[in-house]
């Protein structure tokens, strides 16, 4: 009998997937993911985070192109667990465009960010993917993103 494919990633899988680090790994874990379709994946939005001390220290916020760039990681994740042999080890995945990112409320220490991206297409070697990201399921930012693997060896 065939093991049936994994639907979640613990942190450990997310560091094999992504290239990122501290600072600025921003997924702590995948609870849901369909090959060539959807992944969702969250971040827990602490108040120890560097960005807060300076944005804004009165007041802190995440700063849109960080949730922003949490989606593209998320992108990535999808990418490399649907098409291992196009995003593989030797690769690295850009962040290639943006259309239409949208901001409806901040983000704050505390908050757990819900990111939702869908595959929209793959063509010439560019991903294009829509992407939402949630705090107890209020909508607080959406942008179409568009990714790109290039190999790293060359």
């Amino acid at each position: 009998m065939e093991n049936p494919p994994l639907k979640t990633m613990d942190i450990h899988r997310v560091l094999h997937h992504l290239p990122h680090r501290y600072p600025f790994l921003l997924i702590d874990r995948v609870v849901d993911f369909q090959k060539d379709d959807f992944l969702v994946a969250l971040k827990n939005v602490t108040y120890n985070e560097p960005f807060f001390n300076g944005h804004f220290p009165v007041r802190p916020v995440m700063p849109g192109v960080l949730i922003v760039e949490a989606m593209a990681q998320a992108t990535g994740l999808l990418a490399m667990a649907s098409r291992p042999e196009e995003v593989g080890e030797r690769a690295l995945y850009y962040f290639v465009g943006i259309d239409k990112a949208r901001f409806k409320r901040p983000v704050e220490p505390g908050d757990q960010l819900m990111l939702t991206v869908r595959l929209r297409t793959v063509r010439r070697g560019i991903w294009a993917f829509q992407g939402e990201a949630r705090v107890e399921d209020q909508l607080v930012a959406s942008a179409e993103i568009m990714c790109t693997a290039r190999d790293y060896s060359a």
